[in-house]
């Protein structure tokens, strides 16, 4: 498979080959086909000790058609760097992820979302094409028509479970130079996502046009719906790079206006709201700490470092408490969201809570994550832990969140810990399409099975 026909420099298209022909003959010869990456954005288990395919020579920005607005872009590429690609063209992806350090085939096998889903979906969803290597060492070109239109319906929510993406050609849209925002406050959570629900299916509030849809809740009686409208003239753009922090100025500001470049970024340099678990969001702290390393790879850097350690979990214990790690994000449709709000409130408790509104774009649907395109969907998204009771089980409010999301006609996204049994899992997400799939494109079973990935650990794969 080759670049031949498409508008990808000749040098650029050479090197793309030979980098694909080595990681086809690497994964033929492993025998455990993992990718060795340099960052990862799962809150899951990864495990240790196999060394892994080569990746690196694949985060290259191949190219950026401004007239077709599309690129065509390496599976490994950060939305960081296609970001930086993209921009000087007066262009940006339809979907951006929050952080900087997601890549393109991860965002696409791993799903993603933003505050551009309400009219954009997700960013498979602007995918026109993948090069796929398939774990049985095939790469194919996966359309949404032709001979290998099942992988391209069934990659979104694989995770690399079937193969991994090598190149993607996505579309682009215009951006303005700004982003001009609205912070509008809301007492009442019904009275919220009715708004919610309004302001996308008419995409304008008060006669001003709305480009981007988020909020955010702080607690019971204070949510925050964020609009974003593109704005060419805008002055005084805020800074959220260094000592100023991005979320504590939703509560503090009725308006704002961000560079273009900034707003898609506007929650990395704190990993939301996580980083004050770092201390960095001291003021004196702040001011010691270089702008550079305020970023999300650098808090999960730190994450590891915990983990790596037990320091976390020492501490714990030399108070004699259990901690249990809620980190999810669950698409709840808009007309049961109140409902999930006040449960996650009443059991949980975690604050603040990152709420994004999304609609399925394509009317085609992608087997492996069901949404209904005809219903708006509200992500909730919180990333935190909590103590346990004495004799509670551990993940048991993972588990709870997990039976309220089915009850209340959602999905969980996949990319933390998930504690399913086996076949609720696949009537969820759709086990019968997905062992075809794995028939046709790993009929060896050389790759972990999507339970097997997103659910048990290391250990009970093994045995």
């Amino acid at each position: 498979m080759s670049l031949q026909g498409t508008r990808v420099a000749p040098e650029a298209r050479r090197e793309h080959d030979a980098s694909v022909a080595r990681l086809a003959d690497e994964l033929r010869a492993a025998r455990s086909p993992r990718l060795r990456k340099r960052t990862s954005n799962l809150f899951r288990p990864r495990g240790s000790g196999a060394r892994g395919l080569d990746v690196a020579g694949l985060a290259r920005v191949l190219s950026v058609d401004p007239d077709r607005r599309e690129a065509d872009v390496e599976g490994m590429t950060t939305y960081e760097d296609l970001v930086r690609a993209t921009l000087p063209h007066g262009l940006m992806p339809l979907v951006v992820p929050q952080l900087k350090t997601i890549t393109l085939g991860g965002a696409v096998a791993g799903l993603g979302i933003e505050s551009s889903s309400f009219r954009s979906g997700m960013p498979h969803e602007s995918v026109t094409e993948m090069e796929v290597l398939t774990a049985a060492g095939d790469v194919v070109l996966a359309r949404p028509d032709g001979e290998h239109a099942d992988l391209f319906r069934g990659f979104p929510n694989s995770y690399g479970t079937l193969g991994y993406a090598l190149r993607l050609t996505i579309e682009l849209e215009p951006v303005a130079r700004y982003v001009r925002l609205r912070h509008i406050r809301h007492r009442d959570a019904g009275e919220y996502f009715d708004d919610v629900a309004r302001v996308c299916d008419a995409r304008e509030r008060d006669g001003r046009r709305v480009d981007f849809v988020d909020g955010t809740a702080f607690g019971p009686g204070e949510l925050y719906l964020t609009l974003g409208e593109f704005d060419e003239n805008a002055n005084n753009p805020s800074d959220y790079t260094g000592r100023h922090i991005y979320y504590r100025s939703i509560r503090q500001r009725r308006g704002d206006v961000l560079t273009a470049h900034d707003y898609l970024w506007r929650w990395d340099t704190d990993w939301f709201w996580c980083s004050r678990a770092f201390g960095v969001q001291r003021p004196l702290v702040r001011a010691l700490v270089p702008k550079r390393y305020l970023r999300s790879d650098t808090y999960w850097r730190l994450l590891a470092l915990d983990r790596r350690l037990g320091l976390s979990k020492a501490v714990d214990r030399t108070r004699g408490r259990r901690r249990e790690m809620v980190i999810q994000d669950v698409e709840i449709p808009v007309d049961r969201a109140a409902e999930f709000l006040a449960f996650f409130e009443r059991r949980v408790g975690i604050t603040p809570v990152w709420i994004c509104p999304i609609r399925q774009r394509d009317a085609r649907g992608w087997p492996l994550y069901p949404l209904d395109p005809s219903t708006l969907y509200v992500n909730f998204g919180f990333w935190s832990s909590v103590f346990l009771e004495p004799g509670e089980p551990e993940g048991a409010r993972n588990r709870e969140i997990e039976g309220v999301v089915r009850e209340l006609g959602g999905h969980k996204s996949l990319y933390s810990t998930s504690f399913y049994p086996e076949d609720e899992f696949r009537e969820l997400y759709n086990g019968e399409e997905y062992d075809r799939l794995k028939d046709r494109y790993d009929p060896d079973r050389r790759l972990r099975s999507l339970y097997e990935k997103c659910v048990l650990s290391e250990r009970e794969v093994r045995r």
